[in-house]
């Protein structure tokens, strides 16, 4: 099969978050399956683009509203990334360095979607699936059945992916003019609560709608941001494919990030290494557990409340564990953060920014992982943690339920809680730290345990090549 992914993200190419790290894995693991997966982005301003050789395969001119742009198609020569990458470029819109967060988003990702389209729509064959992720691609099932102009496009199912439903993409009908021309009463696929919605769109549109776990496609039918009815609705199209990780970028065993490689049968003294680089850098003291923090800073990530809950675990377990946290987001956060830090000096340390490299050794130095999540859709980072053996601390929620089982039921490797509040933090730091202080022997055991669980791509790229193979047949 041909496999076309559309995506504002991919790894290492550009990455805000768990989108990146997908579509930078699945479509490898498609083509080692014997297929031709392709990722198409946004050509962004980024390290990987100067780094890299590459064709130009296309250009053309294409209207955002009364506005004519003209875009780039350009490819990535080498196969660098185990599959061929192709970048389109339109100058004024796409040529910066950031993923998001610019006032003409809206212009952004929709002339990324025309343009796609329009591309698609002069190759001399067609693929046998697009696979689009989250509402930066949202639209082009929509685009590809009902604009006139790619029409022919309409044939080809599509997939649809729900990373997080928390963003929609909304967009005033005001700007309804900077869409294609498309057959008027269709109007009614576009809208949700009087506003385009592209998720929404994308979810009656596409061939078939996943989410990035089981567990999540089961709340989303009663917390989806306002989207509930209508996932409630469609639910026979739906279903939840667990995410899995690169087993090759996220491998103890040659990891070039940290400081010491090991594996199950050396993990004790791999991670004690580890973890004594980790404290060096930070200032913390090594002989205690060392509890991290990695992700973005806001209240989806119940970020608002870990200044609280480190303080409170500090005070209320008299310093017997240390705490590390990296990660960007909310400036609240960030400056309470950095208010614990200097009030708990030698017991708390910060690193305030996106670090890729400090990420790969917090994971291998760690003794766990605190991941209170409000929402976590899947959750890649609990993953990592199980891979390099460091125990995750999560909230029973989307795909930490998953894919993390506690300790206290039989072969557990994980502490789960049930609320994103201090309390139920301080709780499980409590009982990570009698886990490591009084437990060694099950300590040691669910260190070895957990870094044998596959939670590679390999089940799940196959789950998706079945799914779109049935979307063929049919």
């Amino acid at each position: 099969m041909e496999i076309i992914h559309v995506s504002a993200e991919c790894y290492p190419v550009a990455k805000a978050g768990g989108l990146g790290d997908v579509v930078g894995a699945l479509p490898k693991y498609q083509v080692e399956l014997g297929h031709n997966a392709k990722v198409v982005m946004p050509m962004y301003r980024t390290k990987f683009l100067y780094n890299n050789n590459w064709d130009l395969v296309h250009e053309g001119y294409q209207q955002l509203g009364s506005q004519q742009f003209k875009y780039a198609v350009i490819r990535e020569k080498t196969n660098v990334l185990g599959f061929e990458l192709y970048l389109i470029d339109i100058n004024g819109l796409l040529d910066r360095e950031k993923i998001y967060g610019y006032d003409d988003d809206t212009e952004r990702f929709l002339a990324f979607q025309i343009a796609t389209c329009d591309w698609l729509s002069k190759w001399a064959h067609q693929p046998d699936i697009v696979h689009c992720h989250d509402h930066h691609t949202a639209l082009m099932p929509f685009m590809m059945q009902f604009c006139h102009a790619f029409k022919h496009l309409g044939r080809i199912p599509t997939v649809f992916t729900i990373h997080n439903a928390q963003y929609q993409g909304w967009i005033d009908w005001n700007k309804q003019a900077l869409l294609p021309p498309f057959d008027s009463w269709k109007w009614g696929l576009l809208d949700w609560d009087k506003t385009i919605n592209p998720l929404a769109c994308a979810i009656k549109c596409a061939s078939k709608v996943t989410t990035v776990s089981p567990s999540y496609m089961e709340e989303l039918r009663y917390a989806a941001n306002g989207l509930e009815n209508l996932m409630q609705y469609e639910r026979g199209k739906s279903v939840g494919i667990l995410n899995g990780i690169d087993a090759d970028v996220w491998n103890p065993q040659s990891d070039n990030f940290i400081a010491k490689n090991y594996d199950d049968h050396a993990v004790k003294e791999g991670k004690r290494k580890n973890k004594k680089e980790l404290c060096g850098q930070f200032g913390l003291d090594e002989d205690k557990p060392l509890i991290v923090f990695i992700g973005r800073l806001v209240g989806e990530k119940a970020a608002d409340i870990l200044p609280d809950a480190i303080r409170n675990s500090t005070y209320q377990h008299r310093g017997a564990a240390n705490f590390l946290v990296l990660g960007s987001g909310e400036s609240e956060v960030e400056n309470n953060l950095e208010h614990v830090k200097n009030q708990l000096h030698g017991y708390v340390n910060t690193y305030i920014g996106y670090n890729e490299t400090l990420s790969h050794l917090m994971y291998a130095g760690a003794d766990f992982l605190l991941m209170p999540s409000r929402v976590e859709p899947c959750g890649l980072n609990q993953m990592y943690a199980l891979r390099y053996g460091t125990v995750p601390m999560v909230r029973s929620t989307g795909g930490l339920k998953d894919t993390v089982k506690d300790f206290g039921d039989w072969q557990g490797y994980g502490i789960r809680f049930n609320n994103a509040t201090v309390p139920d933090i301080t709780h499980s730091v409590g009982r990570a730290i009698d886990l490591y202080n009084n437990k060694r022997d099950l300590y040691n055991w669910m260190r070895s345990y957990m870094m044998n669980i596959n939670y590679s791509w390999d089940a799940s790229a196959e789950e998706y090549i079945k799914l779109y193979e049935n979307l063929i047949e049919n």
